[in-house]
């Protein structure tokens, strides 16, 4: 097949082309605006006759309309993703979220192509630290940020133009994603980073806030699975029962790295900071045999810690940017 993936030089969009070369026959079209999150290094070293780049923005209609008319199905990676950005300033999530949404379902809506659409468990919301419950595609969603908001708008805006205009879209609400390429504003880069660079790792609050995490590459199979076999009109939720507090996190990210558990820094709590995500995957499981390769937290976690000590060149550039706007926060 012929895939536009939008978003593709990001974190997980970027590990879903490297799986598809590694796993697959097809072509890509990588479609990307090349924001700060947006990193061409990510794909460097992809065939060229399987790997095909465009930079642009998923609300130009006109691009989107004349890439979307010459693929098989569209893989929406394409995101304004962090919450503490989201928090700072809310319009550039509408703009892609929500904007750049609605322009590629028009698209594919015009053309009649396949369309698989990412998102989050954060537009359920959060549970309560000992709720036993996990999120379905059943749960209300209850977005709490910005971003959470406008991935929950751009999950309806879908589900609308299925029921409203045929169009042949799967919805996936994955938890946590970590691995390599990810931008080191997001927590488990961040600390790994700094380690290496001799700071202390900070911690949000008390540390309690839980997340279900699950590798970039177990995403990428999920998604690939949903792709050639998901029902249409379906939302699959991916996880790998990942559950860890933040605070478990930080202390292993230390101790594999030969650092004292406790040597990282308590810093005034995100507002609005959710509870605990925990996803439910077994529709995923059940109806289209997905297994993640990662069960092993504590394994996809070192093999991250390797890659960013392999590819210091890759996030260094990013960096003290990044630092310096936690910095002017007190975080």
């Amino acid at each position: 097949m012929k895939l536009l993936v939008t978003g593709g030089a990001g974190f997980i969009g970027s590990n879903f082309v490297h799986h598809l070369v590694a796993h697959t026959d097809h072509r890509v079209t990588v479609l990307d605006k090349l924001t700060y999150a947006g990193n061409l290094a990510s794909l460097a070293g992809l065939p060229e006759d399987r790997v095909a780049f465009v930079r642009g923005d998923i609300t130009d209609a006109a691009l989107v309309e004349s890439l979307v008319s010459q693929t098989d199905a569209v893989v929406h990676y394409a995101a304004e993703s962090h919450n503490d950005n989201s928090l700072h300033d809310p319009r550039p999530f509408l703009d892609t979220n929500i904007i750049g949404t609605y322009t590629l379902l028009e698209a594919v809506r015009k053309h009649d192509v396949r369309f698989h659409h990412i998102s989050t468990d954060e537009v359920y919301g959060d549970l309560e630290l000992d709720d036993p419950a996990k999120f379905t595609d059943a749960t209300p969603y209850n977005p709490s940020s910005p971003y959470s908001s406008t991935k929950a708008g751009s999950d309806l805006l879908v589900r609308a133009w299925v029921r409203s205009f045929g169009v042949r879209a799967t919805i996936s609400n994955c938890s946590n994603n970590y691995g390599p390429y990810q931008h080191v504003e997001k927590f488990i880069p961040r600390q790994i980073t700094n380690v290496i660079r001799g700071i202390r790792p900070k911690l949000y609050g008390a540390g309690l806030n839980v997340r279900d995490w699950i590798h970039a590459d177990d995403h990428s199979s999920a998604v690939l699975r949903v792709l050639e076999d998901g029902r249409i009109g379906e939302t699959y939720l991916i996880g790998a029962e990942g559950e860890k507090d933040n605070k478990t996190v930080v202390e292993l990210i230390l101790t594999l790295m030969g650092q004292p558990a406790d040597a990282y820094d308590h810093v005034t709590d995100r507002a609005g900071h959710d509870l605990r995500y925990a996803i439910d995957s077994s529709k995923l499981r059940a109806e289209l045999g997905w297994e993640p390769q990662y069960a092993d937290f504590e394994a996809g976690l070192a093999a991250t810690i390797d890659w960013y000590r392999a590819n210091e060149s890759w996030w260094a550039p990013s960096k003290d940017a990044t630092e310096a706007f936690y910095a002017e926060r007190g975080q």
